[in-house]
């Protein structure tokens, strides 16, 4: 399986009162001073937070905090998630930025990270997919143990704001992209960028260990739904029913 783009023109009804509405709710929820400053301090962390950490840095008690990151986990602004734990206790909830909100009210954003790694393949003379590779390999091997490596290459591609929807047929997986962090770039240029994510997915599995990339299909990067299909090459006594 190759790419296969399938690109065509649209108009997007309604879409601009879908952002409209998406970019009041997280101002409202910005809009309180205490969690503005807990918005930016997750946003900034080189990692996911606990409520704990959170509670030193703004001097409030743990379900004050509780309450704000409620609220911006509501506006879409964080992501919750349950800290994975091999010792004795309790498994923390921590937050990080929510991918789709890289990029606005100051954060960084997804367009930097794409163009960090362009950027290193003009300087280098590689093609974009040979410098996606790279990176995924070496993300992949950071990961490589941390779980079921299906589980994990998902939660990778969700972390990047993909919307990932997982259909599995035996050792075949099909992941749905539903949702392109990169559409300006894409619509105007989808041969870079969606050979660039393939070589990031082929790495990140290489690295990761148990998988095989078998192909990526691409669609409309504004209406999204790409196809990216990985095959398990270990048992299937793990895979979802």
């Amino acid at each position: 399986m190759t790419i296969v783009p399938v690109y065509t023109r649209r108009l997007i009804t309604g879409r601009r009162t879908i952002v409209e509405g998406e970019l009041q709710k997280e101002a409202r929820a910005l809009g309180d001073p205490t969690r503005h400053r807990l918005f930016r301090y997750v946003a900034e962390a080189p990692g996911p937070v606990g409520v704990a950490e959170l509670t030193d840095f703004v001097q409030l008690n743990h379900n004050a905090v509780r309450q704000h990151l409620a609220v911006l986990k509501d506006a879409g602004l964080v992501v919750e998630e349950v800290e994975e734990r091999s010792r004795p206790g309790r498994p923390r909830l921590l937050y990080r930025l929510a991918p789709e909100a890289a990029g606005r009210w100051g954060t960084p954003g997804a367009y930097a990270w794409l163009a960090g790694l362009l950027s290193d393949a003009l300087r280098r003379q590689i093609e974009p997919r040979q410098a996606g590779r790279q990176e995924g390999h070496r993300r992949g091997a950071e990961l490589a143990g941390s779980g079921e490596p299906v589980d994990v290459f998902e939660t990778e591609i969700e972390r990047r704001g993909f919307r990932p929807t997982r259909v599995e047929r035996g050792r075949t997986i099909e992941l749905r992209l539903n949702r392109c962090p990169f559409s300006d770039v894409a619509g105007s240029d989808p041969d870079t960028v969606c050979e660039l994510h393939l070589g990031l997915a082929e790495g990140f599995a290489e690295g990761l260990g148990g998988l095989t990339v078998e192909g990526l299909v691409a669609k409309d990067p504004h209406r999204a739904g790409c196809r990216l299909t990985v095959r398990r090459q270990g048992p299937l006594a793990n895979a979802r029913p």
